[in-house]
């Protein structure tokens, strides 16, 4: 049986926390989140009923405000970020304070006792070898000031001594603070919507994972911190290394009015291409619970309800 903790998180309205701090809540364990509210989210409503959730309205830069927070936590998952090589391209001096600096801040407030999981982004990765799998072991080469942003706040955690790092692959779902920008969503959205995407290099590959299954990693990380500290984890779909195009023909299967073609011109912003192994956390006991499939399924209901674009990051 999992001790019941005190558990502290930066950014824990977006969009992997409004599925975290719930089921934390429902482990048991107290949850306290400071999140800024920059997108208006009101993702964590059906929570404030809870008597082991507190909320905090500020900064995850605010020193004043994250330091009473961290104090008597046993665990802090810093969540708090500019997500995506878009958003951090629009504001790189906030990508840099908030992914980097606030990370590097928290981990210099706690003490050797406190834990603390991270989730990073396995665009650390960068272009990939052609038919290689990238591993925990891989260099790391992120090709976007986001990468490079997460790879940092990787090594303050990595060297902290009680810190656990999640790579996470391009996550996909529904979630109470909705992202459509992200690859599965939006193209499933578009699917839905447009019938029809053009695609820019579609031959580039990615990793995927169901932001539910982040959740479960979560949770599987905090029951077996002892014998997994000190490490990073890739976290994805073994059975979905695919590109872009292999995306929209899996997307075809449920809607096949969907049209999909390669533009003959033009380039993908988002350079982002490699394959992942995820043996590593599968040889800890975890296994993701959704497929592909599942969340296809599930974001073309969830798009029933959203018609328009607040729901990206940018």
């Amino acid at each position: 049986m999992v001790e019941k903790l005190n558990i502290f998180i930066t950014g824990g309205a977006g969009y992997l926390g409004s599925i975290l701090v719930p089921a934390l809540l429902g482990e048991g364990h107290k949850v306290s989140v400071l999140d800024n509210f920059m997108f208006g989210q009101s993702s964590l409503a059906h929570v404030c009923a809870d008597t082991n959730f507190d909320l905090i309205r500020g900064d995850a830069r605010d020193k004043d405000a994250v330091k009473p927070l961290a104090k008597d936590a046993d665990i802090v998952i810093p969540l708090a970020a500019l997500v995506g090589a878009p958003l951090c391209d629009k504001d790189p001096l906030g990508a840099t304070s908030i992914n980097r600096d606030a990370v590097e801040m928290l981990v210099r407030l706690l003490s050797k006792d406190q834990r603390i999981i991270m989730p990073v982004s396995n665009s650390g990765y960068g272009v990939g070898e052609a038919g290689k799998f990238c591993t925990e072991e891989s260099p790391l080469k992120p090709i976007s000031l986001y990468g490079r942003t997460k790879v940092a706040a990787e090594e303050f955690v990595l060297a902290s001594d009680a810190g656990i790092s999640l790579r996470l692959a391009t996550v996909f779902g529904m979630s109470p603070r909705m992202r459509v920008d992200l690859l599965v969503n939006d193209f499933v959205y578009r699917a839905v919507n447009d019938r029809a995407v053009t695609l820019f290099e579609s031959h580039f590959k990615r990793n995927f994972i169901h932001v539910r299954d982040v959740t479960r990693a979560f949770l599987h990380a905090i029951e077996n911190f002892e014998s997994m500290k000190g490490e990073a984890y890739n976290v994805g779909l073994s059975d979905a290394n695919l590109s872009k195009w292999e995306l929209c023909e899996v997307i075809h299967k449920h809607l096949p009015q969907f049209v999909f073609m390669e533009a003959p011109i033009g380039e993908d912003p988002d350079k982002r291409d490699y394959i992942v192994s995820n043996e590593k956390i599968e040889a800890t006991g975890y296994a993701p619970a959704y497929s592909l499939d599942d969340g296809i399924a599930e974001l073309i209901k969830g798009y029933s309800m959203i018609r328009n674009g607040i729901y990206g990051n940018i």
